[in-house]
């Protein structure tokens, strides 16, 4: 298997394209595997020239378990943030995003154009503030700033997720369980097979179950907090591209990064939720490609 000691942690990674192509870094979100990338996206970016990078953050996928961090209840991490605390976490945001760096690092390359979705947009923009020389451009997806204020998910999804699950459940539930959530964030794309969700959820399933790395993802998000000051620093050119019909990270967070990132671009998709729609896919690719040939 392709792995790389990044920032001291085992990073699964796939590079897809020729060594000497500018590079395209795509990070993640929370929960959830470098699977869930549409092949015709990485392809597609390879035949605009690129070479595309995609990799597992830790505590998920193929990558190193972080099993010794804690796990505490994100109830208890919310109330040590809002009384000014160290929340009680194994690793941040801040640490992924030097995960990634060193990914880089490892693979020897200087400089890439970074591509974030939902918690790995987040990761992108701690990358182009903290680790500016690294960013050649920067594509925030359907992600957040964590300013106060901000919309959250839908009352029917909130539910959803906050609904208690057992720790160890039989594989068709988890599957059926995932691919319901799966369907409840995305967008209803009539160029969607009808098996797409329960075939990503039973694919993540097998090639890696891991719940508590997923909530340690999630208590990294929590812990990282406000991320508006760090936004202002950014240097990077950047698009932000975010759907019209998300019920998990509404359309407002995005609207948020743009304006307080100088210079970034903000393009809203209106067929599109919490997902990369496949009918989408190629307009997805056309507008990262752009941006990251014009920020060369």
């Amino acid at each position: 298997m392709p792995i790389a000691k990044a920032n001291g942690v085992e990073l699964y990674y796939e590079s897809h394209g020729p060594n000497d192509a500018p590079v395209i870094l795509l990070i993640m979100g929370l929960a959830t595997q470098m699977i869930a990338w549409p092949d015709e996206m990485i392809t597609g970016l390879v035949a605009r020239g690129f070479r595309v990078i995609a990799f597992d953050n830790r505590d998920i996928g193929l990558s190193q378990r972080i099993d010794t961090a804690p796990a505490p209840n994100p109830l208890i991490v919310m109330a040590a943030m809002r009384l000014g605390l160290k929340p009680p976490v194994g690793y941040g945001l801040r640490d992924m995003a030097a995960d990634a760096t060193g990914l880089l690092d490892a693979l020897g390359i200087d400089a890439a154009h970074i591509v974030g979705v939902s918690m790995g947009g987040m990761i992108a923009q701690n990358m182009a503030a903290l680790h500016p020389g690294r960013v050649r451009s920067l594509t925030s997806i359907m992600s957040s700033s964590g300013a106060p204020g901000l919309p959250g998910p839908s009352p029917e999804l909130r539910a959803k997720l906050l609904r208690r699950r057992p720790a160890n459940p039989p594989r068709d539930r988890a599957i059926a369980e995932g691919a319901e959530l799966l369907k409840m964030i995305a967008y209803p794309d009539p160029a969607r097979p009808a098996d797409a969700y329960h075939d990503l959820a039973a694919r993540s399933f097998d090639r890696a179950w891991h719940p508590r790395g997923a909530r340690r993802q999630l208590l990294a998000i929590i812990a990282d907090g406000n991320r508006a000051a760090r936004l202002a620093k950014i240097k990077a050119p950047t698009l932000v591209i975010h759907g019209a019909a998300d019920p998990l990270v509404p359309m407002a967070n995005s609207e948020d990064i743009a304006g307080r990132i100088t210079g970034a671009r903000l393009e809203i998709i209106e067929a599109m939720a919490h997902d990369l729609p496949p009918s989408q896919v190629p307009r997805l690719v056309e507008l990262i490609a752009k941006h990251a040939a014009a920020a060369r």
